[in-house]
């Protein structure tokens, strides 16, 4: 596995390398930058301010082309790797060619990472540029060429906002998040068929809700499905069914509503003589009561779903009763992530500095 940290200056890629290095025995990569010094990692006298080196860079390992490390990498990509030098997109276009790379994007609020960039200044004893000129800098290294970062950012699998102001309530929140996850590289068969199911929902005409269906036997799909009106009759998106385009309540009129759920449809497509026992019906949202019963009289052994119903309860009572196995899946989080929201410890960063945190750049490691 190899881990691309990218972002802002003074985001939390470093701190998060490192945790990664100390934690889960990663080893830092690094690859020479042969583009200038953005001026945005410079002081007010536009002299570059140097980031802290830790023992970390001890055991780290440099590389002069994205080449030399791909090749390194390709013949060890069983151990675990991190870098925090993808800068711009021909770096990234040459790691997202390998199966085992996860680029992680890192941000945090401009006033933040000014905060953090001054304590950074005042470890080296040079003046820092004020709020306005950084916001400059940061701006023309986010947008401008050659680097275009916010480009990369976008692109990122796993987008982290990092407004910690302590190591230990980033260490927390990137320890609920579990950033090495094996699956984050390659889908379970669990997460595989709910993507599938969620795919599927995608189709939905349904104006109540989206859900997708995938039923599954031997970890072979044998039908989909998701829901809306019957074939022949118009579509609910387009005013088929008075029922959702009513906008009554959950629960409210459902035997005037005409939309087949997505797991009846999966059951209608696939037919009786191809489900057969060990049979998994993977579903985004949890079964309704009345799709629980069909689904127990075909003989599917376990279904798997994601987010929760109103009916959660007495499903699961049927399920248990007709000795249908039922669990809810949760895959790894990707997407944008506030780390602030996975940290018991929460120090979250304000505009004005905190005495003894912010002012001393000794006590702030992010």
């Amino acid at each position: 596995m190899l881990i691309g940290l990218c972002g802002g200056i003074c985001a939390g890629k470093s701190s998060i390398a490192s945790y990664l290095i100390h934690e889960y025995r990663f080893r830092q990569l690094h690859l020479a930058r042969t583009a200038a010094t953005p001026t945005v990692e410079k002081s007010a006298s536009n002299v570059h301010v140097p980031r802290p080196v830790g023992d970390d860079e001890q055991n780290s390992l440099s590389f002069s082309t994205i080449d030399q490390l791909l090749d390194f990498v390709t013949k060890r990509w069983r151990e675990r790797w991190v870098t925090t030098d993808v800068w711009d997109e021909d770096i990234l276009d040459a790691l997202q060619r390998r199966p085992f790379f996860i680029l992680v994007s890192v941000d945090a609020p401009v006033t933040v990472r000014w905060q953090r960039f001054k304590n950074r200044c005042a470890a080296s004893q040079l003046t820092p540029p004020d709020l306005s000129d950084f916001v400059l800098r940061s701006d023309e290294n986010l947008y401008s060429p050659p680097s275009h970062l916010a480009a990369l950012l976008h692109q990122a699998q796993v987008r982290l906002l990092n407004p910690m102001n302590s190591l230990e309530a980033l260490h927390s929140a990137l320890t609920a998040l579990d950033l090495p996850n094996e699956a984050r590289l390659r889908p379970s068969w669990d997460q595989y068929f709910m993507r599938l199911a969620s795919l599927a929902a995608q189709r939905s005409n349904c104006m109540k809700r989206r859900v997708g269906c995938v039923l599954v036997r031997e970890k072979r799909v044998i039908s989909t499905g998701y829901n809306g009106t019957p074939r022949g009759i118009r579509n609910c998106n387009e005013g088929g069914c008075p029922r959702c385009n009513g906008g009554q309540g959950a629960g409210v009129g459902l035997a005037t509503c005409l939309c087949i759920h997505a797991e009846e449809n999966a059951l209608l497509e696939a037919g009786r003589e191809r489900i057969r026992e060990g049979s998994i019906l993977y579903c985004d949202t949890c079964p309704c009561l009345t799709c629980s019963i069909k689904i127990t009289q075909v003989g599917i052994s376990e279904v798997v779903y994601s987010q929760g119903y109103s009916m959660d309860t007495e499903t699961a009572a049927v399920f248990k009763e007709g000795g249908v196995n039922l669990r809810q899946f949760s895959p790894p989080r990707d997407g944008l992530v506030d780390l602030s929201t996975l940290s018991p410890a929460l120090e979250i960063e304000g505009l004005r500095e905190t005495p003894g945190v912010l002012g001393n750049p000794h006590k702030n490691g992010i």
